[in-house]
């Protein structure tokens, strides 16, 4: 998921990547009191994608979409204070297993709705059901401390149902459960297919990847102790 700071409310400004970030701000109970700050991961993104779409094209309105879909999932408590999807209807399917509706998705956080995993435990390279939506945020924001940026490579339909290939990668340059930074570029590639609504609200969400393609990097650095671990999660708060 992409990268946030702390802010406080500029309401004059804007993310060119991301709908309903200032949009009503004021009145919207936001996770951490204010609205989050993407420019750490914005300037990540620039600097590390291999496309850039033209303006309204259909591509680059999907992958703001999915880009404001995350903010709210990850910064605003409230459904009601979702623009981005439709409470009523949202499901979101990760690799073919149940659903979870928009409730179960905000409960658990965006990480371990992704994550989970039908494995035996032992096989398990991260045990979402062990893990709380802030534990696990932090985890990541560990790990990624300049973010995690997200693209779409390609969109192969348009509304009502829109598939589309999308690439996630990040430096793995803070600790990842008792795992050393590498200071390695991490990624991954996935396939994603969004049913809308008729004003482009998301009804459900259908997600593909292989987590052992990002879980591969973050496991091959060396343990470390707990009070190292500690000393290299003092940056930026939320950061993710």
């Amino acid at each position: 998921m992409d990268s946030i700071e702390k802010a406080s409310f500029p309401m004059e400004k804007a993310d060119k990547y991301r709908s309903f970030l200032y949009d009503e701000a004021e009145t919207t109970v936001w996770r951490h009191g204010c609205p989050p700050t993407y420019d750490s991961v914005n300037q990540l993104f620039e600097e590390g994608r291999t496309k850039e779409w033209p303006k309204d094209s259909l591509e680059e309105i999907v992958q703001k979409a999915i880009k404001s879909w995350e903010m709210e999932l990850s910064h605003k408590i409230r459904l009601q204070d979702f623009k981005t999807i439709n409470p009523e209807k949202f499901k979101l399917f990760v690799n073919g297993r149940e659903g979870l509706s928009a409730e179960e998705t905000l409960r658990v956080g965006s990480y371990n709705a992704l994550l989970k995993s039908s494995l035996p435990k032992e096989f398990q390279y991260y045990k979402a059901e062990e893990e709380s939506f802030e534990s696990s945020h932090e985890a990541f924001r560990s790990a990624f401390p300049r973010g995690f940026a997200w693209e779409v490579m390609s969109v192969y339909s348009g509304p009502p149902v829109i598939a589309f290939k999308f690439r996630h990668w990040g430096f793995f340059e803070g600790p990842f459960k008792g795992h050393a930074p590498t200071g390695q570029k991490l990624q991954f590639y996935g396939f994603g297919v969004l049913k809308v609504d008729e004003s482009l609200r998301a009804e459900e969400v259908e997600v593909y990847y292989e987590p052992a393609e990002l879980f591969g990097g973050l496991l091959n650095g060396q343990l470390i102790s707990e009070s190292q671990t500690h000393h290299h999660t003092h940056g930026c708060p939320f950061s993710n």
